[in-house]
């Protein structure tokens, strides 16, 4: 049966199973949140209002826990209201636009890592030329890129997905998957612009992807011969590699599972699968650089002790 778009609601069925544990969840994600607002804020507050931390490297890590923030504003403040909603509904415009979110988070995140990676590439196997090949404006416009891409990218996929009528109402996720409500259109549906779309976008962060490994793999290559770039290795590319690992791991992980996993598995497993990519990143990318990178790390304490003194 074909549906007004327009009027129609989505029903997430991800909670269907944890409804007597409805509360212990209900603290644990709001604590969860209340952690990634916390320590992505610290670092943000801390490289805008110091102006030592004014560098390209610390201007793409604020802007790293920024994205951090936006992802995780299209998930949590609506689960938890699920959590305490005896019915899980999302409107169809409300759907759209938390799948862009999350979807332009996931890209963005992978865009400034390829971002980092060059910034990196730059200081250590061309120090000379690093500050005039990472100039103020060059760092403008790979930020922009970083983020305003993959937003338009995104927005472009859901705008083909808007076109197509529906005939599914059920969505078997905590969250609206774009790629899921593609699937909820009604048969015969011409779905070739959107999976030729689709398609590109894939490829075109692969190749990010390929990019970040190429960097590493020749920054490699550059410092094994060098103390000091050894060490410049070790104190600034280590929580690279740690976040790159983190996001890759998470996102591959759902991605396999959307695709080729078993239904089979508990609710609950599935649930922990789909958000993963929403808990382990922009808790763990804050700590990971300001418990590695020495200059983050002092300035946050001394102006934690400033404040408590």
């Amino acid at each position: 049966l074909q549906m007004d778009n327009v009027s129609s609601m989505f029903f997430l069925s991800g909670l269907s199973e944890t409804r007597n544990y409805r509360f212990i969840i209900f603290f644990l994600t709001l604590l969860c949140y209340c952690m990634i607002l916390v320590i992505n804020s610290i670092l943000i507050v801390t490289i805008i209002i110091d102006k030592t931390l004014h560098e390209p490297m610390y201007i793409l890590l604020c802007t790293f826990c920024m994205n951090g923030l936006y992802g995780s504003s299209g998930f949590y403040p609506k689960f938890l209201w699920d959590l305490l909603s005896p019915v899980h509904v999302i409107s169809y415009s409300g759907c759209l636009i938390q799948a862009l979110v999350m979807y332009s988070f996931a890209c963005s995140d992978l865009s400034i890592l390829a971002v980092m990676a060059y910034d990196r590439y730059l200081a250590i196997c061309r120090p000379l030329q690093y500050h005039s090949l990472m100039s103020k404006q060059r760092l403008v416009k790979l930020v922009c890129f970083s983020v305003i891409t993959p937003f338009c990218i995104i927005s472009a996929n859901i705008f083909l997905t808007s076109r197509l009528k529906l005939c599914g109402r059920h969505i078997a996720r905590l969250f609206c998957v774009n790629w899921i409500i593609v699937l909820l259109t009604c048969y015969p549906a011409d779905t070739t612009l959107n999976n030729i779309v689709a398609y590109i976008t894939i490829i075109f962060y692969v190749l990010h992807g390929a990019f970040i490994v190429w960097s590493y793999m020749y920054l490699i290559k550059t410092c094994v011969n060098s103390v000091e770039n050894r060490a410049k290795f070790m104190q600034t590319c280590v929580p690279h590699l740690a976040s790159l690992l983190t996001f890759l791991v998470t996102v591959l992980l759902d991605n396999m599972y959307m695709r080729y996993g078993s239904k089979d598995l508990p609710q609950t497993v599935q649930n922990y699968i789909a958000i993963e990519f929403l808990i382990i990143p922009p808790i763990m990318n804050p700590l990971i650089y300001g418990l590695k990178l020495k200059k983050i790390q002092h300035r946050i304490l001394r102006f934690l002790n400033f404040k408590i003194k």
